[in-house]
């Protein structure tokens, strides 16, 4: 396993500058984020693949490890979008995608079908999709992500453990430690989503064995949003994860 950065952790930074910052911070790996108004737009991505695969690499010392697509969609400008992300992923050598699953509500049948699409896509340039745990959506429940990638054949799973704990869950997501292909991380309570590394419930060291157990080998991503208003010290607090990370992983 080895530790990356999310852009995500520095949305208000160009592209050029999250990964600079990645640096400083000592990363060599990175997760993109791809979606209106994120580092990466979905529609240059199809009009510019080369100018964006540049973009992605412009920095050879930080890595780009994996995509999140915060975009959804079930039109043809949707798929349109993703296979270009794909391709974008083929020419990074990127192999993780991340999706988001289906809102609550979707049927079954149709969220089944919409992801048998994106696999079959994604499995053309060598790209493994997972879909993101997070509430509100299919994913919110371990039992339902798990059997959607029992439908579907080369489905995977991100794992974001704070979104079982402070969801409405609350149930173990051991069930779904064979299929994750990619892991975001930040601290949480039962009561907050974020909170200050070593104030939450995220137990970083069982996580890390139970991955190991499942031979997982990739990315611990660390997702740590600024919260500018509360006076914490965001590249502090992304710091301290990652030496965190680091002393679980000697």
């Amino acid at each position: 396993m080895f530790i990356a950065a999310s852009s995500a952790c520095f949305p208000h930074l160009s592209l050029e500058q999250a990964l600079e910052k990645m640096l400083d911070l000592e990363f060599s790996y990175a997760e993109l984020v791809i979606g209106p108004g994120a580092h990466l737009d979905p529609d240059q991505v199809v009009r510019e693949p080369q100018r964006v695969a540049y973009r992605c690499q412009h920095s050879y010392r930080v890595t780009p490890v994996a995509y999140y697509l915060d975009f959804e969609g079930f039109d043809r400008q949707f798929y349109e979008r993703f296979h270009a992300c794909c391709m974008l992923a083929k020419a990074t050598k990127v192999v993780s995608l991340t999706v988001r699953s289906a809102e609550l509500g979707t049927p079954f049948n149709q969220e089944v079908e919409r992801l048998k699409a994106l696999v079959k896509l994604a499995t053309l340039e060598g790209v493994v999709v997972s879909i993101t745990t997070e509430t509100g959506r299919m994913s919110e429940d371990p039992d339902t992500a798990a059997v959607l990638c029992q439908h579907v054949k080369g489905l995977a799973i991100t794992l974001d453990p704070s979104h079982y704990i402070c969801g409405p869950s609350g149930r173990s997501y051991q069930k779904l430690l064979p299929f994750v292909s990619h892991v975001r991380l930040r601290d949480t309570s039962r009561e907050k989503l974020q909170v200050q590394v070593g104030q939450g419930e995220v137990d970083y060291s069982r996580l890390i064995s139970q991955l190991e157990n499942v031979n997982y080998r990739r990315a611990l991503c660390i997702d740590i949003k600024p919260e500018p208003e509360s006076g914490i010290d965001h590249d502090a607090e992304i710091r301290k994860l990652r030496l965190l990370l680091e002393t679980l992983l000697v």
